[in-house]
């Protein structure tokens, strides 16, 4: 297999000029109508202020042998089942706020808690970006710069009692604004597990954003990107981490 090593003068996506920065010089060459004007900028230094560890930085363990999906694709062709079984559902899941998240830790842990997923991001620390190629049992896949953690760091976090086996991660029930969920073909609230030794392998990687940007409603919160293989389709929010035998 070919990989792709990186030379050391291309920039990762997730540096390109930001998009506020892009936006106001798009808006200052119609208002000019100076077409070259973007060429005389182009050279000039953009500084972005990282926010929330934003923009990642990137881990060059994960690389990949082809060309990354584009943005429009990654983040619109989507499943989200508890609002709907269709492909562009990311319309729907906008709906959904997750500012704030309350994510609640308990189970067989030496401290249950309840935090803010924002604050819980913070707390994690180390905020990196892999590439990783999804691959949905539905025939269809995508190379894509993950943003996050990896999820033995929220294990480290949890704390979990000797003889803990298992973690149980069961996203939001809010059938008042996510109609799939009121469908009977699936015990909602939906439910992810895995065991602790799964959950610490370097390959587990809790995501929560790509292409170098946060996570936004329409394609989820926080998610599983990787473990130890295919996780099918994107996973729900999931604001509710037990621990448990």
């Amino acid at each position: 297999m070919y990989i792709r090593q990186k030379k050391s003068w291309e920039l990762s996506e997730n540096k390109v000029t930001p998009e506020s920065v892009y936006l106001t010089r798009r808006k200052l060459i119609q208002q000019t109508g100076l077409a070259g004007f973007g060429l005389i900028m182009g050279s000039a230094p953009i500084s972005a202020v990282p926010i929330g560890g934003f923009p990642p930085v990137r881990n060059t363990e994960y690389t990949l042998d082809r060309t990354l999906t584009s943005e429009q694709d990654a983040t619109t062709y989507t499943n989200f089942y508890e609002f709907g079984s269709s492909k562009n559902i990311w319309r729907k899941a906008k709906k959904l706020n997750t500012d704030p998240w309350i994510v609640t830790i308990d189970g067989l842990v030496d401290y249950p808690m309840q935090i803010d997923a924002g604050e819980l991001t913070k707390k994690l620390g180390g905020m990196e970006e892999r590439l990783y190629r999804h691959r949905c049992v539905e025939a269809w896949s995508m190379a894509v710069p993950w943003a996050g953690f990896p999820l033995s760091n929220l294990v480290k976090f949890a704390s979990p009692k000797i003889g803990a086996k298992y973690i149980r991660m069961e996203t939001f029930f809010q059938p008042e604004i996510a109609p799939g969920q009121k469908q009977s073909w699936y015990p909602w609230p939906y439910v992810e597990g895995l065991t602790i030794n799964e959950a610490r392998n370097e390959l587990a990687f809790l995501a929560v954003g790509l292409m170098g940007n946060p996570a936004e409603p329409k394609w989820c919160a926080f998610k599983v990107s990787c473990c130890l293989g295919n996780m099918g389709s994107n996973l729900s929010n999931h604001n509710t981490v037990y621990i448990y035998r």
